[in-house]
């Protein structure tokens, strides 16, 4: 028996190529409670309930006074930036959540996603292009990274020759999700990440408010909706939160989708010769390797019971979707990955209100890039598996992963 703390356990660098034996154990017991306070829920059933249940929040201002969250935790700082849409709750969260997707998608912007296809492809066809020549490559520095940062920058309005600033900060922020031995430290380094994100964001605003473009800063800062605009501190935070999510998935997906192509060749040889198959591969790889592992940002607003043993009001509850994505009880054959499996509605981007705002954009940027990586690519062959990863247990993928190849198909 493991006397180490099952909150340890998942978050240990050591398990991190491969969490799933341990999350496997975990789900003997639906609900874990962790010596730190923390209850885990780890079975899929359990998980999709409590994203829908309205007696789960999101907000970190309703943790029980003294209640530590650890990891992944750090709340958005009072005095400096509000929270973002997703560490809020129904109604402010539906609020600004409506306002944020007015420029994006359905039902004000219904075809926005639909109309950046091409875009997309000749993104991904000129990154491939500038491995013509060379025997070896770094699936994330050469393609992974740069695919959706363009994509995104490209959306908010943030300029191209910007992305090494604002990667230094990004990078700094998304380090809050990793365990550290000085807490306080990490701490103070995030929120001077977010601060100089936030200083750097709102000089661009500005911009965009003294010269609107086709872009969501000129949108959010521009457009009187029927709701009015957010404010500029709301612009700021969740244009932070676009900027951090909107790329830093969607490069874990695409590597771990490469990662698993290179494991199983066959699936290469599938979307060869079926490119339409590359919908469904998607969605198993959601279920199978989701980048999103655990949603740590939750807790009760009472006393919940949930498969007979009660969290109590204010706890700090963290949903291992992971774990529940390889649930027994709710997938046939959960560990293995099935590119044409049918009943797949996988927990790999959440569920209910705080489901991922830009789930139709990573698909479908996954779905091209992994079709044109397997249809150009000869012969690609892992250098090193597992490959080294990034130290974060929550949002998960390789740091790096080296491949080598016989050059390109045209």
């Amino acid at each position: 028996m493991h006397t180490t703390s099952p909150v340890r356990r998942i978050t240990d660098q050591a398990v991190r190529a491969d969490p799933y034996p341990v999350y496997a154990e975990l789900r003997g017991t639906p609900v874990v409670r962790d010596d730190s306070g923390i209850h885990l829920v780890t079975t899929y059933w359990e998980i999709r309930n409590l994203l829908q249940d309205p007696r789960i929040s999101s907000d970190a201002r309703n943790l029980a006074p003294g209640a530590d969250p650890l990891v992944g935790t750090t709340p958005d700082d009072e005095g400096m930036l509000p929270p973002s849409f997703i560490r809020l709750d129904p109604p402010e969260h539906d609020r600004l959540r409506r306002l944020a997707m007015r420029p994006f998608g359905p039902p004000h912007s219904p075809r926005r996603i639909h109309d950046m296809r091409g875009d997309l492809a000749g993104t991904v066809t000129g990154l491939i292009d500038g491995l013509d020549g060379r025997d070896r490559f770094d699936v994330v520095d050469d393609f992974a990274y740069p695919f959706p940062v363009a994509v995104i920058c490209q959306l908010l309005g943030v300029p191209r020759e910007d992305e090494p600033h604002f990667r230094r900060l990004v990078d700094v922020v998304v380090a809050g999700l990793s365990p550290a031995e000085d807490q306080e430290a990490q701490r103070h380094a995030v929120r001077q990440g977010r601060l100089e994100l936030g200083q750097y964001l709102a000089a661009l605003i500005e911009e965009h408010r003294r010269h609107p473009g086709d872009d969501m800063l000129s949108a959010w800062i521009t457009d009187e909706g029927p709701e009015g605009r957010m404010s500029l501190l709301e612009v700021i935070t969740n244009a932070v939160l676009l900027l951090i999510a909107g790329h830093e998935t969607t490069v874990n997906l695409i590597t771990n989708g490469m990662l698993t192509m290179l494991r199983k060749p066959e699936l290469l040889e599938l979307l060869r010769a079926e490119p339409m198959a590359a919908a469904r591969a998607v969605e198993e790889l959601l279920r199978y390797e989701p980048p999103v592992q655990i949603l740590p940002q939750r807790t009760t607003l009472t006393d919940v019971e949930v498969a007979g043993s009660v969290i109590p009001k204010g706890a700090p509850v963290w949903l291992l979707l992971a774990s529940g994505n390889r649930d027994p009880a709710r997938f046939p054959d959960p560990d293995r990955f099935d590119p044409k499996r049918e009943d797949n509605q996988h927990l790999g981007f959440g569920s209910g209100v705080h489901a991922c705002f830009g789930a139709p954009l990573a698909r479908l940027e996954t779905q091209i890039a992994l079709t044109e990586l397997a249809r150009r690519l000869r012969d690609p062959q892992l250098v090193e598996d597992p490959p080294p990863y990034r130290p974060s247990p929550i949002l998960r993928g390789p740091r790096h992963l080296p491949v080598t190849m016989d050059g390109l198909a045209a």
